[in-house]
Order: C-alpha cells, then sequence, then structure tokens
C-alpha cells in the first residue's frame, strides 16, 4: 500500500524544514512547495492525502488553498497554520472546511498528532467503498448548504449535480414575481437557449415541489431549444415559501436522464442547495439593511469602504484601474430652508435616480452622507471619469426638482474624481483625493475637477 502523500505549503524556508523534518521521519510522502499557487498546481494534479498549509502567503493565501482542496472530487484534509491565530481566524478556516489549525511554532508532538489522526480516518474511509461514497455525498451536500454567496452557490450546485448524474447540461435561474431575472451556472448551453427554456420553465417552477421530471419540451416551448432537448429535471428554488429560481437539468445530446429510481443522490444535494438557498437570500437581505442607505436605497459609507478593498485587489491582480467621484448639491440647506426637510429628502432621493441613470449598471452609486454622493467606475480610467462625471453634472442642472410637488427647484452639483492607481496608490488616497478635487470644485461651482487638477 503506498505511502499517505502531504503536502506542506509555506513560503518560509524555516518553516518548510521544520515540517518536512518532522513529517519525513514519520515515514509520510512528502511534497514541499513555498507558495499558494504551487500548492494549487500541485493538487490539481491529485493524489494528495493531507494538505498542511500557512493561512497568510503573497499571492493566493492558505484559504485559497483551501478552497481549492474543496472543489476537488476525492478532497484531502486541509489543516491551516497560522502564526497569529485569532478567534476570527480560527472559526473562518473551520467555515471553509478546515479540518482543523496549528499555530506557529507548533508542537512536534501535536503537529505528529494532528497529522496521524487525519491520515487514519481517510485511511479508514477509503477502506469502506460505500461509507466513502455516502461521506462524499454528505460533504457535497453540506457544502452547497453553507455556501451563502449567490454566485458561487448556484454554479456550484449544477456543477455538482452534472457530475453526479455523469454527463448532461443544466443551468440555475433567479427569477422574480413575473420574469426570469438572471442566469447563473450555464453547463453545455448556450445563453439565449438556455434563457428560452428558463421562460418556458417557470410556471412549471412555481408550482412545482421537489424535482419535476418533464418527458418532452414545455408545452409552451418555442422552436428554438437547445439541440436534443427531449427530457428536463426541474427543481425550484425557494425562500421562505416563495420561488425565487430553480435548477434545471437537461439530457446530454443522445442520452436519455437517470431514471426515477437513481434520483435519491440528486433529490439530496438539490436539498441542500435549497437550504443555501434559503440562507443565500435571508443573508443578502440582511446585508443589503446593513449597507444601504434607508432614504437613497444606494449603498452607504460602510460598503463604499468595502468595494473599494475589493475593486483594488482586482485592479492589481489583473491590472486594471477604476476611478471614484464625490460630488455633493450646491447651496442644498437653501432647499431645507425654503420648503423644508421633506422637500429636502425628496430632492436627494431625485439625486439618486439621476446618478443611477448617469453611470453603468456594473458601476457603485453610494450615498456617503447628507447632501454628498459618491460613484465607483469599473476599469474606468482618468478619460472615463471625466466623461461620466460631466454627464452627471449636466443632468443635475438640467433637471427640474420636486416639481410634482409644485416647488420647481434648480440645482447644480461640484464633482471631484480621482483614478486609481493613476492618481492614488490606496484606498485612503484615492478617497481624499476625490474628495479634494470636489472642493476644489466647490470655488466655482457646478464644475468638475479630477485630481489632476489639484497640482495645477
Amino acid at each position: 500500500m503506498a505511502e499517505p502523500v502531504v503536502l506542506v505549503a509555506d513560503d518560509e524556508l524555516f518553516f518548510r524544514r521544520v515540517f518536512a523534518d518532522i513529517l519525513d521521519r514519520e515515514g509520510y510522502q512528502l511534497d514541499v512547495v513555498d507558495s499558494g499557487q504551487a500548492a494549487i498546481n500541485r493538487l490539481q494534479r491529485g493524489d494528495v492525502d493531507l494538505v498542511l498549509t500557512d493561512l497568510v502567503m503573497p499571492g493566493l493565501d492558505g484559504l485559497e488553498v483551501l478552497r481549492c482542496a474543496r472543489e476537488l472530487d476525492n478532497p484531502p484534509d486541509v489543516v491551516l497554520v497560522t502564526g497569529n491565530a485569532t478567534l476570527e481566524t480560527a472559526v473562518q478556516a473551520l467555515k471553509n472546511g478546515a479540518r482543523d489549525y496549528l499555530v506557529k511554532p507548533c508542537n512536534p508532538e501535536e503537529l505528529k498528532h494532528l497529522v496521524h489522526t487525519c491520515l487514519e480516518q481517510r485511511r479508514l474511509v477509503n477502506e469502506n467503498g460505500l461509507l466513502k461514497s455516502q461521506l462524499e455525498l454528505f460533504r457535497k451536500g453540506q457544502q452547497l448548504s453553507s455556501q451563502i454567496e449567490l454566485d458561487r452557490l448556484l454554479s456550484g450546485a449544477v456543477n455538482t449535480l452534472l457530475r453526479e448524474m455523469g454527463d448532461g447540461r443544466g443551468f440555475a435561474f433567479l427569477c422574480s414575481d413575473k420574469n426570469v431575472e438572471q442566469l447563473l451556472g450555464l453547463a453545455g448551453l448556450e445563453d439565449y437557449d438556455a434563457r428560452v427554456l428558463a421562460d418556458c420553465l417557470l410556471p412549471q417552477a412555481r408550482e412545482a415541489n421537489g424535482w419535476v421530471r418533464i418527458g418532452h419540451p414545455p408545452g409552451n416551448a418555442p422552436d428554438k431549444l437547445p439541440p436534443d432537448c427531449r427530457q428536463i429535471l426541474l427543481f425550484p428554488l425557494t425562500s421562505q415559501d416563495e420561488c425565487k429560481g430553480g435548477l434545471a437539468l437537461i439530457n446530454p445530446p443522445g442520452k436519455d436522464l437517470p431514471p426515477s429510481s437513481e434520483m435519491e443522490n440528486l433529490e439530496f444535494l438539490a436539498e441542500q442547495t435549497n437550504i443555501g438557498f434559503d440562507n443565500a437570500f435571508r443573508y443578502q437581505g440582511a446585508r443589503e439593511l446593513i449597507y444601504t442607505d434607508d432614504l437613497t436605497g444606494l449603498y452607504n459609507q460602510r460598503y463604499l469602504e468595502i468595494a473599494i478593498d475589493q475593486e483594488i485587489r482586482r485592479a492589481d491582480r489583473y491590472g486594471l484601474e477604476f476611478s471614484v467621484l464625490f460630488f455633493d448639491i450646491d447651496y442644498f440647506k437653501k432647499v431645507n430652508d425654503t420648503h423644508g426637510h421633506l422637500s429636502g429628502s425628496r430632492a436627494l432621493q431625485e439625486v439618486a435616480n439621476l446618478l443611477r441613470r448617469s453611470i453603468r449598471e456594473v458601476d457603485i452609486p453610494f450615498r456617503y452622507g447628507g447632501d454628498e454622493f459618491t460613484a465607483l467606475l469599473v476599469e474606468t480610467g482618468a478619460e472615463g471619469a471625466a466623461i461620466v462625471a460631466e454627464r452627471l453634472r449636466r443632468a443635475i442642472e438640467q433637471h427640474v426638482f420636486l416639481r410634482d410637488l409644485d416647488q420647481d427647484t434648480n440645482l447644480t452639483a461640484s464633482i471631484g474624481y480621482a483614478t486609481y492607481p493613476g492618481d492614488a496608490a490606496t484606498k485612503k488616497q484615492i478617497l481624499q483625493l476625490a474628495d479634494n478635487a470636489m472642493y476644489l470644485g466647490k470655488k466655482s461651482r457646478n464644475v468638475v475637477r479630477g485630481a489632476g487638477h489639484l497640482n495645477l
């Protein structure tokens, strides 16, 4: 019987040598790498029984290694090692599926005991094929039910269900009260074909209770359907007893879907997916309450901090740029003084609507506070930011506010912008520069100023 393979990933040479010395004496076959990317590359070749990875590494960190390991068909156990242990990091590691975590410097006996326990349990599981398959099914279901990001959940669910079937095509969809709103996790289908089919399946999804087997295309199906679409499995996705979407599996060309007698595993996985779906919807609703401004419905300052952090990471990783707009309404106090605070609040709602219409769907609008607003322009440089800012300035200038209250009011805005990484290298800098550019514009009012104007 082959010796178990232990993969050690740590960017520090000292700890790589320490772990290797301790484990090599125990007779394990060791693979030692110095980065998260190298660990992922080794995992994808297979035949790893246990991963011992540092939590914090340059580039891809230990949580990314853990995520990659958990997505494998026969995932190894993962033990995360950290030099800065906190309750938060421990909980995060365990919630993401880690077997355990260790604190540097590790006690050699503790390390050997943990590795031995993990590998012994893996050996016992491998000796029982039925138990292995049941545990694997349970693991897949647990992974789906614990996922609270809708995109990742539904894409993972489609892939997991298709792997369980052995073949096929599929997708997931989200719906409103009347229409299919979004397609997710497309596998083996073109976007157009999937959307046509989702529209046909929506009425049945609303009436379904568990898997529905459709032995032929729906009666309202148009001529344009995926090639050889003759069998469909449909599962409704619900939250708080309302249908919010569905999972659709289609026979592979030239083959049939599994018979009803072989649906037990698919039923379990779909039910676990719906648990995760319900949790994700509740989480999304709670998150929107936390990060949304009550008056305008825009995101608030708290979410701005998170969004910019995410965009900086994306820009650094892919060599992209983005811009931030800051603006406030000139002499807005006069609105409150003249018409009262209720009218002032109504005017701010109209400003928010103008902001939404002036940016793209991928861009993110915020109410920063009071009559100050912000927009995060994704993959937009200084030239593009200037164009968007001028479009917004003109929209506000040309709009008649409070018309439906018979209080016709004209307003203007002073707008500043800055670009990452051209103008700023950090979150603090880009926010400060955009804010400073806005206040530079306040000297003239109703103008657009960029970070480049600050040095003129």
